[in-house]
């Protein structure tokens, strides 16, 4: 195991290639940039942001919760590959479960970064209220998850480093915890806006299935812009018949996304409540505070376009057009789940009071810095994985003889 974590290290960081140092350099770059930023928030506090009482969840667990989604959506992968053994997609799921790891990483620097000070994880880890608290359970199937797939990725890769099949006896028990920990990730994570029930905006049922649908278009739709690029810088064979399947099912997964949005949206508005005020705020404006009308409406365009892409044959088979509308389906889910639900349940206030938060400059580079940290995770991931899944690094085993001497 120590020789081949160190072959590993020394496959992730030598490469032939002067664009893969360009690369490495760039993300070390945006992520000296956050870094900087996050050591100005850390030493003065969280005033340097946009953050106030009235808006206490921002820009940081805008990006949380859509990078959640973006981790359990690596499901779409699993369930083909190892439940219907669909040869394609069973070949890259293992980059899919890469992406998860990366997401998940993410999302909980982001948790981190949003307290403030690292130390007051602390108070959670000592004196959990548990199981009454959401939060205690967001950290347990968060961290289980990340296991999960870390388990999962270095027993397929220790095996094939080998040269030896993975047993099924021993992924079989990762396969089926994995799905239902999948769903839980995002399920708890919509529970934690759920159950506060002095926030209208969240408190719908629809939430926690709104979460899923969406975690399946965006997350799915990452991985083929992720997967057209790793067979283009490697050796790496990715069917187009797998790219094809899992756009296939994004088309599903957006219908779905689109109705349940469709029955959140009727339900506000055609109850003219005192509740809907926060969506008034996010379509149409409120009191002439109108910062997030111009997002909604492009998310929603965006979304639409997507899924008529997604939805017909020969326009989701075309890779021009398939591109664009992964990168549509992306931007427009991630404004949906981000400032179209963080912001609004904040606004306007239990007592009426309009704070139009919109982040700024500190906090978009500190959440660039953590995408960089993803990116880069994934990068050294993905350059450790080849050689292996092409066959070109094997480790050496010792003879039984060898070994009884």
């Amino acid at each position: 195991m120590f020789d081949f974590i160190k072959d590993m290290l020394r496959q992730a960081f030598i490469s032939k290639k002067k664009e893969y140092y360009l690369w490495l350099g760039f993300l070390v770059f945006l992520i000296g940039l956050g870094a900087i930023s996050y050591f100005k928030q850390y030493t003065t506090g969280l005033i340097v942001t946009n953050l106030r009482d009235q808006v206490s969840w921002g820009f940081y667990i805008a990006n949380f919760t859509f990078l959640v989604g973006v981790a359990a959506a690596a499901v779409m992968l699993v369930i083909p590959a190892y439940i219907y053994h669909f040869k394609p997609i069973k070949e890259i799921v293992l980059f899919g479960e890469m992406v998860a790891i990366s997401a998940i990483v993410m999302c909980i620097m982001l948790v981190m970064i949003d307290m403030g000070k690292p130390l007051y994880a602390w108070h959670i880890m000592w004196t959990p209220n548990w199981p009454q608290s959401m939060l205690v359970w967001d950290v347990i199937v968060l961290n289980g998850y990340l296991m999960i797939n870390v388990a999962a990725v270095s027993y397929v890769l220790y095996k094939l480093a080998h040269n030896e099949e993975y047993s099924m006896k021993v992924m079989w028990p990762i396969v089926l915890l994995s799905i239902p920990w999948a769903i839980s990730i995002h399920t708890v994570t919509a529970f934690l806006y759920n159950g506060l029930v002095s926030r209208p905006f969240w408190n719908a049922s629809i939430i926690a299935p709104r979460f899923i649908a969406s975690a399946l278009c965006s997350g799915p739709a990452l991985m083929l812009l992720i997967f057209q690029i790793a067979r283009k810088v490697s050796r790496v064979d990715i069917s187009d018949v797998a790219i094809f399947k899992i756009a296939e099912l994004v088309a599903y997964t957006m219908a779905f996304n689109l109705y349940l949005y469709a029955a959140e949206l009727f339900k506000e508005f055609y109850s003219a409540s005192l509740h809907m005020a926060p969506m008034e705020y996010l379509f149409y404006g409120l009191h002439g505070h109108d910062n997030l009308v111009p997002f909604t409406w492009m998310a929603l365009f965006f979304n639409l376009t997507a899924f008529i892409v997604f939805l017909i044959p020969k326009t989701r088979r075309h890779f021009p057009t398939l591109n664009l509308a992964c990168i549509l389906v992306i931007v427009g889910v991630y404004i949906e789940k981000g400032m179209g639900l963080i912001f609004p349940g904040f606004i306007p206030g239990s007592l009426g009071e309009i704070y139009p938060y919109m982040p700024n400059a500190e906090e978009i580079k500190i959440t660039i810095g953590v995408w960089a940290c993803g990116a880069l995770l994934y990068t050294l991931m993905f350059k450790t994985a080849i050689p292996i899944y092409l066959g070109d690094l094997r480790m050496k085993t010792p003879k039984l003889e060898q070994i009884r001497k």
